[in-house]
């Protein structure tokens, strides 16, 4: 989809009163899209689950308690410029919240959400030290976060070295960006503590050409390798180690680097690899009955029927949940369906949900426990291991969740928001 400009939205807005009344919807949710280029491949999956969602509540609710939604698309190509522009043109459309899909993006939305008052919500990416609600009042990055990400996968290869991993080489090959840097100050301390070797291995956007990449890593001979990647640069590397001979078991990745289009192009040939995760997979779920009946079954879907159920399709469902449910707890809150975005802020912080929660949205145990405060706007931070099973060509949940190691991650998380803080000159001690 080309990005809405102004004008279009205004032409729609036009063409909106002469259309039946369910299509005027109150509630603006905007959903910032890349459709196109290299990470198009994960991107796409995202979004259709964001936008089936919301189809499934209008059709089958009438939208959040009576109130119809618009999902207002707006492509940005993964390109933080064009992001912040359809950050504002979606804002003029009324958009009550955000998920920017890009750390980069975030880091320049932060202070502007701060000064219009607007919910941006980064699940599992973006600024980590947003986990800090005292510092940052409209940013929230629950479940989880990356160092919650980084703390599980050292925790996990620790679990399978016998409980030492002394003497160790791992090696952190990411996308060269905010995203892949945001982990190692968290590595770095790990490394220090438990006795290992950390290698830092960048990879430039947008990470298709990886020549240089796999003969350096080669000779370093690293035991283990963490994967930052996005898009197209996850089967590129996945290929990589490949061609090296290095163990699939011991390539180890962010949940960003964990989309089916990410391994499954391999086939049996990506048996083994691992990467961490916040979120079930799969569609043993009773929601995606009424998806199916309601939404594909109708013709309404914008995603396609054999996405169903995988990782970035689920997680589009997921951040769609969290949405729907934070306006719905602030209409709730306070007692009105026409809410601001100050009420949607009031929402997602005091937003709680639990299994009972889930299993009445027909998404039991796909989540663990929800809890956020004003302090805390991570969650927490509960983070699980998967593993592919190239023969059934599927995921598999092969741990329980890991607790964070708190006394690692939240005096870094307090340092990161104040330094943040000052930069970008926001107020302290909102709660």
């Amino acid at each position: 989809m080309k990005k809405i400009t102004v004008a279009a939205l205004g032409a729609l807005a036009l063409l909106a009163g002469h259309l039946p009344s369910a299509v005027q919807a109150d509630l603006v949710i905007p959903s910032l899209t890349y459709r196109t280029g290299p990470y198009a491949q994960s991107g796409i999956p995202f979004s259709d689950g964001f936008s089936d969602y919301v189809t499934l509540l209008n059709e089958r609710d009438g939208g959040i308690e009576g109130e119809p939604i618009r999902v207002l698309e707006c492509e940005y190509g993964y390109d933080t410029e064009k992001g912040v522009e359809c950050f504002k043109e979606t804002l003029a459309e009324g958009a009550l919240m955000y998920h920017p899909m890009s750390t980069g993006l975030t880091y320049q939305l932060i202070p502007i959400a701060h000064q219009e008052g607007v919910v941006i919500h980064t699940m599992g990416y973006g600024l980590t030290a947003a986990a800090d609600g005292d510092t940052f009042p409209y940013a929230f990055n629950f479940p989880a976060h990356y160092w919650h990400a980084a703390s599980a996968q050292i925790r996990h290869i620790k679990e399978v070295e016998g409980g030492s991993l002394e003497g160790l080489k791992i090696a952190h090959a990411y996308h060269n960006s905010g995203y892949g840097k945001e982990p190692i100050p968290t590595f770095e301390k790990l490394a220090e503590a438990e006795g290992f070797e950390l290698q830092l291995f960048p990879i430039d956007h947008p990470g298709e050409d990886q020549s240089a990449i796999w003969p350096a890593i080669e000779e370093a001979a690293p035991d283990y390798i963490l994967l930052w990647g996005w898009g197209i640069m996850n089967p590129t590397a996945l290929r990589g180690a490949r061609s090296i001979g290095f163990p699939m078991d011991k390539l180890f990745g962010i949940w960003w680097s964990a989309g089916e289009s990410d391994v499954r192009q391999l086939g049996p040939l990506a048996d083994g690899y691992k990467v961490v995760t916040f979120h079930a997979v799969g569609t043993d779920f009773a929601i995606y009955n009424d998806m199916n009946m309601l939404v594909y079954q109708g013709g309404k879907a914008r995603g396609e029927m054999n996405n169903l159920g995988e990782v970035y399709y689920n997680r589009g469902v997921m951040a769609a949940i969290f949405t729907t449910e934070a306006i719905r707890n602030a209409m709730e809150i306070h007692g009105t369906a026409d809410i601001t975005r100050e009420m949607v802020r009031d929402g997602y912080e005091q937003l709680s949900m639990d299994a009972a929660t889930f299993e009445e949205l027909g998404m039991e145990g796909f989540i663990p426990n929800v809890q956020i405060s004003c302090e805390n706007h991570s969650g927490e931070g509960l983070v699980a291991v998967n593993q592919w099973n190239g023969k059934r060509s599927r995921w598999e949940q092969i741990t329980d969740y890991y607790e964070p190691d708190a006394a690692l991650i939240e005096p870094q998380v307090e340092q990161a928001a104040q330094a943040f803080a000052e930069a970008a000159n926001l107020p302290d001690g909102n709660c």
